[in-house]
């Protein structure tokens, strides 16, 4: 696949590079290009990251940031088989639970709420760092949900840091996953209040609380550019279309005339 030419490699984290540094030179500097365009594209065109990913991880599978990228870019285009077998690969290879949160909502993805639950029980989840444990929080909270048990998933996400004033970068993910749950289960004034607790923590617009909050406050938004510019149209038409030609006089009537 086309590298552009303002891609060098070198925007790699610090990290993936010096794991690299196994690889020949080269090959290295066209593994980490490939990592570049992954990163680039995951969010935008997931597709595209995909298919940057299998060039890596064909270059360089023994690589355990390769197998990441391509576990990632896997879950980004939904294929959960696919990503979970890559993450299994990566947390072999560096011994982490990182990705322990990810690989459980790949079970959710995969039909299987039930081994998601399992995951969050493990002795795994305890070496988490906060971030992931919100993390797997949220991913048992949905797996709740995937089985029926709105209450339970309710539950499973009141905890402190639902609680917590202070902004962290899950707190946007947390409030709104717990507005969704009480809506869900009919709870909609108290969904309205976290929705708009959600919206007040989403300082890089990662949830759609706002439009969550109009729709439950009935706010209708209309596209007033597109009904200009259907006016104008219309408009147009007319000015364009000639005028219809009179009606034709009866002959009878211009017979009578005559007379």
């Amino acid at each position: 696949m086309p590298i552009p030419e303002d891609v060098t490699g070198e925007e790699i984290d610090k990290d993936v590079r010096q794991e690299l540094q196994s690889l020949p030179k080269t090959l290295a500097e066209d593994v980490a290009k490939n990592l570049v365009m992954v990163a680039r594209l995951i969010d935008e065109d997931p597709e595209g990251a995909y298919g940057y990913s299998r060039v890596a991880l064909r270059l360089a599978s023994r690589v355990a940031a390769v197998r990441e990228a391509a576990g990632f870019a896997a879950y980004a285009n939904q294929k959960y088989s696919e990503a979970l077998a890559e993450f299994r690969a990566a947390r072999r290879m560096t011994g982490t639970v990182e990705l322990w949160p990810l690989m459980a909502d790949c079970e959710r993805g995969l039909g299987r709420p039930e081994k998601a639950l399992d995951m969050a029980g493990a002795p795994e989840v305890q070496k988490l760092d906060r971030a992931g444990q919100v993390e797997m929080r949220l991913v048992a909270a949905g797996a709740r949900r995937d089985m029926g048990q709105l209450d339970a998933a309710i539950v499973t996400l009141q905890s402190s840091e639902l609680a917590s004033h202070s902004v962290q970068p899950w707190t946007a993910r947390l409030r709104y996953a717990y507005a969704d749950a009480l809506l869900a289960a009919g709870r909609s004034g108290e969904a309205r209040e976290w929705f708009a607790k959600a919206l007040e923590a989403d300082r890089d617009g990662s949830t759609d609380a706002s439009d969550r909050l109009a729709e439950l406050d009935g706010v209708e938004f209309v596209d007033a550019l597109g009904e200009d510019d259907e006016a104008e149209d219309v408009a147009e038409d007319k000015a364009e279309t000639p005028d219809a030609p009179a009606a034709p006089v009866e002959q009878d009537a211009r017979d009578d005339d005559e007379d």
